[in-house]
């Protein structure tokens, strides 16, 4: 693949990424590159953040691969460190990277009142503090469990080392084409993740007052990448599945995910934060 038109989505809240946005498009010519002010229309979408700016850029230029240049904190999405910036422009240019599809998950009403689509996770969790969210969970038409809980996390092999990680989820490489169902916090001790193919269908039911318990737990949001994007009712169903949509990255020559694994979350005995 040729890189000539760069598109950058630059984390605007951070002085240091936009004063590396002003550097690097200084020196896109020196690599045969140009400046692209449409997304859409580049080769390559450079995004200059953490991880939530690498998500957003993801989600709104489609099929246009991202490249990660980290300015957050453990930046598992980002590619290249600030050390090596401008070493990463030349790989773009000379073509020494590869493409990766990553699997997005999508998330409907039954009702097909709302949809919504998240590269990392959809997290379904409670509105009022204090009660538990009772969720009914159903696989390919099989019930599975009845969840009390703060909420449960649906998190893609991507999302696997976000906050489904934190929740106590398993770390899924990046091509082992499965989804993890999270638990948070449970209300028992038997209650754990779950990893499931990324070819089943999933519904989850919100039951906002439990008849036999007597509870009340009100409504149920849900979170897409971390944004609220809609709430669930007593009886709501909502659906998850993989997306038909994918979202696309530049991996760099010589990048390896168990590598990244390892020095991003301290596996080697330290963490590296940049």
């Amino acid at each position: 693949m040729e890189v000539r038109r760069v598109h950058f989505h630059v984390n605007k809240d951070k002085p240091e990424a936009l004063s590396a946005y002003e550097s690097l498009v200084g020196i896109l010519p020196r690599f045969g590159m140009e400046l692209c002010g449409k997304g859409d229309q580049a080769d390559v979408v450079v995004a200059l953040g953490g991880d939530g700016t690498i998500l957003r850029a993801a989600r709104l230029h489609g099929s246009v691969p991202v490249a990660g240049f980290n300015f957050g904190g453990l930046g598992y999405l980002a590619s290249v460190d600030r050390s090596n910036f401008e070493n990463a422009l030349s790989m773009l240019a000379e073509g020494r990277f590869r493409i990766s599809h990553r699997t997005m998950l999508e998330a409907r009403t039954r009702d097909e009142r709302t949809a919504s689509i998240a590269l990392n996770d959809i997290v379904l969790m409670r509105q009022l503090s204090g009660h538990a969210a009772i969720l009914d969970l159903n696989v390919d038409g099989r019930d599975v469990a009845r969840y009390f809980a703060d909420g449960l996390i649906f998190a893609t092999p991507t999302g696997s080392t976000a906050y489904s990680l934190a929740a106590g989820g398993p770390v899924l490489m990046p091509d082992s084409a499965s989804f993890v169902v999270t638990p948070m916090n449970p209300h028992a001790l038997g209650v754990r993740p779950m990893v499931v193919s990324d070819g089943v269908s999933m519904t989850v039911t919100s039951r906002a007052r439990d008849s036999e318990r007597g509870e009340r737990d009100g409504r149920i949001g849900v979170y897409a990448d971390g944004e609220n994007v809609f709430n669930l009712d007593d009886g709501d169903i909502l659906e998850i599945r993989k997306s038909p949509e994918s979202a696309t990255f530049v991996e760099f020559e010589g990048y390896d995910p168990y590598e990244v694994l390892s020095r991003k979350l301290g596996w080697s005995g330290h963490a590296k934060m940049a």
